[in-house]
């Protein structure tokens, strides 16, 4: 998984992981803040994460699971939808990857009631 840096965003409605937290409840929704955006680098021939003042090159799997955080998939249809397109999917690894996403508020999330 990728390493990720600091980005500024908010979103109302929306709220950090909670402290402590290692990894996000599989009815969480996560999406990415609004003030940034994935897209695909042509020059570094990756995908990159961008903020207002930040750049985080994302490898593969971190492009992977980032495209499917649209704020209506939950954690575990996530996960499903990644089993479907990869081989050896942990569930646990995926939410701690997001909840560092939204410990840094590069994510959002609402949990499904």
């Amino acid at each position: 998984m990728p390493s990720t840096g600091p980005a500024d965003a908010g979103r109302a409605g929306a709220r950090p992981a909670p402290a402590g937290s290692e990894q996000l409840a599989e009815t969480a929704r996560p999406a990415l803040a609004a003030s940034l955006r994935l897209q695909h680098d042509e020059v570094r021939g990756q995908h990159v994460l961008l903020g207002p003042e930040s750049v985080l090159v994302l490898n593969p799997t971190g492009a992977a699971i980032l495209q499917l955080c649209d704020g209506r998939s939950t954690t575990a249809e996530i996960v499903e939808q990644l089993r479907g397109r990869f081989d050896g999917v942990r569930a646990g690894e995926v939410r701690a990857f997001l909840a560092q996403l939204v410990a840094k508020r590069c994510l959002e999330v609402e949990d499904v009631p």
